[in-house]
């Protein structure tokens, strides 16, 4: 295993973290843990270096944290340094804090959290929990020992982390980033600026939730003419930057954890080659060229005066074609898009056709990606 330094603390994380998000489950449900192999898992982890491992409260519908706590007894929660999160959309007052603090506690069998997170922070659940006085409680309970460092993780565009990071000393942040996502949320920007400033830098999604891991075959062929994997190059890209402290991988089978830590152990900063760089220049170009849709989310067809979320819809849709997941755009579409921002709700009235500056015949668009998207 290779270390990395952590921010601006006098200890060395492991480069690769182990997140406890996806663990092996039994069945459809997530929360019908595999609990004897994630914590085979967890702890082969352990014994082979990684000393970085991260859950949440809400990971596995709470499942994750108790089968994190049993994996940690007999001496490994020594070996590692424990990252969970306060789940900002279900705060709503101080003693939410308290209660769910105590109740990770009792969960990870231990009397002290080392990085602490406030969990998806955007502009809207920052400012909430502001105004619930947030970084006065954090202040109590590390005067307490129950934590030692705070942390944040992160969903929303640059400026607003470069709000959040300005507003406190933080120790690190979570942010999701992969070559994919230069320019996305925090992007490359957002990375320089947190490690800039002294935080380390966590990150997630290295694999654009695995579906950097099946390439399409035009993007396959790229890859295979130079006879390299996607998913080690996905995370050497990562491990070349020097502004990251360690890359998370949300592990579910055991072959992913020995493939994953053999990647790691040839990591470093500055290790790949301008043809290696221009390789992954070339698979990004080319996961951009075959969206179907032409879309760059400017914005101009917005706003929609039936409701029609125009850039949201297409980028679903282009998800599902280009990374080859067509589950991935169906569960954005059905499940976390409100039914009146759907491309169903288009009365193709064409006002939004006048303002697209790339012409797209958006009229002609909506019906084929519901079509594509919808459960029914």
């Amino acid at each position: 295993m290779k270390y990395r330094r952590f921010g601006g603390l006098d200890w060395e994380v492991s480069a690769l973290g182990f997140g406890t998000m996806r663990l092996p489950v039994i069945g459809e449900d997530s929360k019908n843990v595999d609990q004897a192999e994630a914590i085979r898992m967890i702890r082969y982890a352990i014994d082979h270096g990684i000393n970085y491992v991260d859950t949440a409260y809400t990971y596995h519908g709470g499942n994750s944290e108790i089968i994190l706590g049993k994996a940690l007894m007999d001496g490994y929660r020594e070996r590692i340094r424990l990252a969970t999160k306060l789940p900002s959309w279900l705060v709503k007052s101080r003693a939410d804090m308290d209660r769910i603090l105590g109740q990770q506690l009792n969960r990870l069998k231990t009397d002290y959290i080392d990085f602490y997170l406030l969990h998806s922070l955007n502009k809207q659940a920052w400012n909430k929990l502001l105004e619930l006085k947030i970084l006065d409680w954090v202040e109590n309970v590390i005067s307490e020992g129950k934590l030692r460092y705070l942390g944040f993780s992160f969903h929303d565009e640059y400026e607003v982390l470069k709000e959040i990071v300005d507003a406190y000393d933080w120790t690190f942040c979570q942010i999701q980033y992969n070559y994919e996502n230069e320019n996305i949320q925090a992007g490359t920007e957002g990375l320089e600026y947190a490690a800039g400033k002294g935080l380390a830098v966590v990150i997630m999604e290295p694999l654009l939730g695995g579906m950097l891991t099946n390439p399409p075959d035009a993007v396959r062929a790229i890859w295979d003419r130079e006879n390299r994997n996607p998913v080690d190059m996905a995370f050497q890209w990562l491990w070349n930057k020097p502004e990251i402290s360690v890359v998370l991988s949300g592990m579910s089978a055991m072959e992913q954890v020995r493939q994953n830590i053999q990647s790691a152990s040839t990591s470093g900063v500055g290790t790949l080659t301008q043809n290696d760089l221009d390789l992954v220049a070339r698979v990004h170009a080319k996961y951009q060229e075959i969206r179907p849709i032409p879309c760059t989310k400017c914005e101009y067809c917005m706003p929609c005066p039936n409701g029609v979320n125009i850039p949201r819809n297409f980028e679903l849709y282009n998800v599902a074609i280009a990374y080859n997941n067509p589950s991935s755009g169906k569960e954005g579409y059905n499940r976390l898009m409100p039914k009146e921002q759907r491309a169903s709700s288009c009365e193709a009235c064409g006002t939004c056709e006048e303002k697209c500056p790339q012409h797209i015949p958006i009229r002609e668009w909506m019906p084929r990606v519901h079509e594509a998207l919808s459960s029914g």
